[in-house]
């Protein structure tokens, strides 16, 4: 148990038996009255953003997590497995810890995930992918005049738009976060 004194920026705190990370942590002295701190913190299972005001002396539980890269290695079910790359012990993460950017994740790809006791909580990936685009409809001549986009499909299996230019086997660089086309990459 710590104070809530202690608290810094980035934390993550078990509140009301729940894991919340802190994502805004100010000190408030308001005129005659005690000082408090205001915190916003965001639950890490369902991203609800919780606010709440806690005495200066006031007891908070302060998680240790451990933040890794881990090499994803294949899908099994509704889980990723993923290795550590210094000791090679393999774990189980929960595909959703990841959100929409897992349907670019590729074997062999490095990803961060953080554990707090044993049980992972937070993971992502790089924010950008290279993937070969295996289909895409050739360009018809003259539609190259404005900046047209066409639709093609990654080695992945996702189907994303780019450039005109863009060809199958043309390796390209895509947003994770957004499923946006980047540069194309030699």
């Amino acid at each position: 148990m710590a104070k809530a004194s202690e608290v810094k920026t980035g934390n993550i705190l078990r509140f009301n038996g729940e894991l919340t990370q802190v994502e805004e942590f100010l000190h408030r002295t308001p005129g005659n009255l005690r000082a408090f701190y205001q915190a916003k913190m965001r639950n890490v299972k369902t991203g609800k953003l919780v606010e709440y005001r806690f005495r200066t002396d006031e007891e908070v539980t302060i998680c240790r997590v451990e933040t890794n890269d881990y090499q994803y290695l294949y899908e099994d079910g509704d889980f990723l497995v993923v290795m550590d790359v210094t000791s090679f012990d393999q774990y189980n993460v929960p595909k959703t810890l990841f959100g929409e950017a897992v349907k670019f994740l590729k074997e062999g790809m490095n990803v961060i995930i953080s554990f707090e006791s044993e049980e992972p909580i937070v993971a992502s990936m790089p924010q950008s992918v290279e993937l070969e685009i295996t289909y895409t409809e050739p360009a018809v001549k003259g539609d190259t005049s404005t900046s047209a986009q066409k639709y093609a499909t990654v080695e992945t299996g996702v189907e994303i738009r780019v450039p005109m230019f863009i060809n199958q086997g043309d390796k390209v660089k895509v947003d994770t976060r957004t499923g946006d086309y980047i540069e194309r990459v030699k």
